[in-house]
């Protein structure tokens, strides 16, 4: 008698964990459709940001930061409906909590992902991987371009990881698992990217890698701020101080020098920058293992007790 009760126990309770799963797929499901509502709403009504204008060296249109900002906005917006009116959860700002520790979580993201990166490109360019030509410009004028660059490329960062690592990437955790919403959120990312110019299927694969790096760093702090650092710190110092293409897009012309890949696309990336060969495979590596030494027990970027909440 007394088995039969708890076998009856274990069922009710696989009943009720089953319905918390499939509800959070349905909050998911929901996030999507109502981003890409507010998303495509804000586009048509945004002066500009229905245009299409690629970056080309000068710097990020105006239309790219435009349709960044409404993605953003979305996200947020999206998060926000759904984490007070279907979750009846306070979240004033989900995913980016605005606590003294944000800084130092944006900060560590940043100068991690800008040592990883410039350490792994310095690595195998002694072996001939890149090359670097003197051309016209100053030190001001460096100095312009590399805040410049900074500011613009952190719209970017910040709106793709409150689209595919905030409330998306919770809520199917919640479905499935972590290891399933980071493979699910990592693959999406790089779909995103499978239009960007001189794609590859080792690009493809250093992207969903990639993925799984912000994902961590969203998995071991319990918010965006530091995903957003890596995220921006990876953008910035591939395309300003190193002056090679991110992505497949060369958005701001380095001045004093100008930099090249000189070994094949397999290795170097080619025309798509580091992420497109094994050189960005290791900077993803190295970005990955710096996070989760920041993010280890005792260290100063150690998660939160807030861990989850995006």
């Amino acid at each position: 008698m007394a088995e039969g009760a708890e076998g009856a126990v274990e069922s009710e309770g696989a009943r009720i964990d089953g319905r918390l799963r499939l509800r959070a797929l349905g909050r998911a499901v929901l996030f999507a459709l109502l981003f890409l509502v507010l998303f495509v709403t804000g586009i048509l009504l945004v002066p500009g940001a229905a245009d299409t204008a690629l970056p080309a060296g000068n710097g990020l249109p105006a239309s790219t930061i435009l349709q960044f900002l409404v993605a953003l906005a979305a996200a947020l917006a999206a998060a926000w409906v759904l984490h007070a009116l279907v979750e009846r959860r306070a979240a004033a700002t989900p995913g980016f909590p605005l606590t003294r520790r944000a800084p130092l979580d944006l900060a560590g993201g940043l100068l991690a992902a800008v040592a990883a990166m410039a350490a792994v490109v310095a690595a195998f360019a002694l072996v001939g991987a890149y090359g670097w030509v003197a051309e016209a410009g100053t030190v001001v004028g460096w100095v312009t371009v590399a805040a410049v660059g900074l500011a613009a490329f952190a719209i970017p960062a910040a709106a793709e990881e409150a689209v595919f690592r905030g409330y998306l990437l919770r809520s199917l955790g919640e479905a499935g698992g972590a290891v399933a919403a980071v493979l699910i959120t990592s693959a999406l990312f790089a779909v995103i990217h499978g239009g960007n110019p001189a794609v590859g299927p080792l690009a493809f694969a250093n992207i969903f890698l990639a993925g799984v790096l912000l994902a961590v760093a969203v998995l071991r702090t319990g918010t965006l701020w530091l995903a957003t650092g890596v995220h921006l710190g990876w953008n910035w110092v591939t395309d300003v101080p190193l002056d090679l293409p991110v992505s497949g897009i060369d958005a701001f012309d380095t001045p004093l020098y100008d930099g090249a890949p000189a070994a094949p696309a397999w290795l170097s990336g080619g025309a798509f920058g580091p992420e497109g060969g094994l050189v960005g495979t290791a900077g993803a590596l190295a970005a990955l293992g710096l996070v989760l030494w920041l993010t280890r027990p005792g260290a100063p970027l150690a998660p939160a007790a807030t861990k989850g909440s995006v």
